[in-house]
């Protein structure tokens, strides 16, 4: 007989967040917004606001993504068993995908944002306003899934399996508070007088590294999700 494991959720959540919160994808079209507006504008009061709100919808998309994944699979509870081994299988062929890209950026298949949603986020950034923040925010969370999504649905598929509660549900917001940090700290280094440029080149260095931690973290969870799956595993709060 194998012993279980009990696994603390507030550490597995605050370090998948942290690693998950450094990805290209957001990071890099927060720095394009960032550029535009000063180029545009010269309004930093503009780009804060914007800036802001930009975040704040990212934040709330991926919050209502996750709790909509959590109810859906509390009212199924019969997939959950199932669920944990396709999404944990999933999540590490993504890391190891995310790895191919340390070594062979670009070669082959990568998870990044398509090209044609790529193209409609540059239609946005020409020319920003209040409600096409909100848009941008919400069109980059949904499109940007094939870059943060793993880690973020395998968290939410192991917090499935204790139930909804209020504490699930702060366990969320923690993350997705977690998650856009690095966007609200590149916003105010840039309103405070940083170069985005420098920003941005600083993000391209540094991008195969973000890409090896995030797939060392996608195959450690895979490997979590299926022990949940199979019962050798379980959270406590």
């Amino acid at each position: 007989m194998v012993a279980e494991i009990l696994l603390p959720t507030w550490p597995l959540v605050v370090s998948t967040a942290l690693i998950d919160s450094i990805n290209p994808c957001a990071i890099g079209v927060l720095v394009i917004m960032i550029a535009t507006l000063l180029k545009f504008s010269k309004d930093k009061k503009k780009m804060i606001i914007i800036g802001l709100i930009y975040i704040t919808s990212v934040f709330l998309t991926y919050l209502a993504a996750g709790f909509g994944l959590l109810t859906f699979i509390q009212k199924f509870p019969g997939i959950s068993i199932y669920l944990g081994w396709i999404v944990g299988v999933i999540v590490i062929i993504m890391g190891i995908i995310e790895i191919k890209d340390f070594f062979w950026y670009g070669q082959g298949f990568s998870l990044h944002i398509p090209k044609k949603h790529a193209k409609t986020i540059m239609e946005k950034l020409d020319n920003l306003t209040i409600g096409s923040s909100i848009f941008l925010g919400i069109f980059v969370a949904a499109v940007e899934l094939p870059c943060t999504g793993g880690p973020y649905l395998a968290i939410t598929t192991a917090l499935a399996k204790i139930g909804l509660s209020w504490k699930v549900f702060w366990l969320l917001v923690i993350y997705n508070i977690i998650f856009v940090m690095p966007l609200l700290v590149i916003l105010f280094l840039v309103y405070f007088g940083m170069d985005a440029d420098k920003i941005s080149k600083w993000k391209d260095d540094k991008k195969k590294w973000m890409r090896l931690f995030a797939g060392l973290l996608l195959i450690t969870l895979g490997i979590i999700l299926i022990l949940f799956a199979n019962g050798t595993i379980s959270l406590i709060i």
